[in-house]
């Protein structure tokens, strides 16, 4: 008989069922991820993502971030990934966002004026659950208002968006650790890269 390759710890099922609920209904989420504590939602629903743009007040000009569970769900996502992107996120020591020249099936107001969109393959746990449980990208924002500092833990997180958003996660909300942002790199079609962050 197989055993199951990753057991949830106690509560996650119901908050990640609670989560999914929510951005399946077009909502909002908070939530733990590889890096900091971020707002999520359905990365292919254009409703939902303005949503992210009006409660961060930032302008839709600036294209956010979306997670993916493996490099399955990248390439169900990105049309063309190209061969030095494997390698640099097999490489990276640190969570690594990549900007491809190539995405498909995402909210159109996700990408940015070329056309490109950053996505991220995350190694956390949670986040990944999220992701297989809405068999697609969930968008991954820092959860505070555009120009203020980038919560490092839940405690961080301001009144305005803790109450903006239609569901807070519960998940790892007493790690005390200081996170940080991931890398970003912007990953042409015919490989040439470039260093965003």
């Amino acid at each position: 008989m197989s055993k199951h390759p990753y057991t949830l710890p106690a509560g996650w099922a119901e908050d990640l069922g609670e989560a999914v609920r929510v951005m399946r209904e077009g909502g909002l989420i908070l939530y733990s991820t590889d890096t900091i504590w971020g707002i999520g939602c359905d990365a292919t629903n254009a409703e939902a993502v303005q949503k992210v743009f009006a409660l961060k007040q930032r302008t839709d000009s600036k294209a956010l971030i979306s997670l993916v569970e493996n490099d399955a769900m990248l390439q169900r996502f990105v049309a063309n990934v190209p061969e030095v992107a494997w390698s640099l996120i097999e490489c990276a020591d640190k969570p690594l966002t990549i900007i491809y020249d190539t995405p498909r099936g995402l909210a159109a107001n996700l990408l940015a004026e070329d056309g490109s969109a950053a996505l991220r393959v995350t190694q956390e746990e949670f986040s990944k659950q999220l992701c297989r449980r809405m068999r697609g990208p969930v968008v991954s924002t820092s959860a505070n208002v555009s120009g203020r500092p980038a919560p490092k833990r839940f405690g961080d997180i301001t009144d305005d968006i803790l109450s903006g958003v239609d569901y807070v996660c519960k998940a790892r909300r007493r790690e005390k650790g200081g996170a940080s942002a991931s890398s970003i790199l912007k990953l042409t079609n015919d490989a040439q890269v470039t260093i965003i962050r």
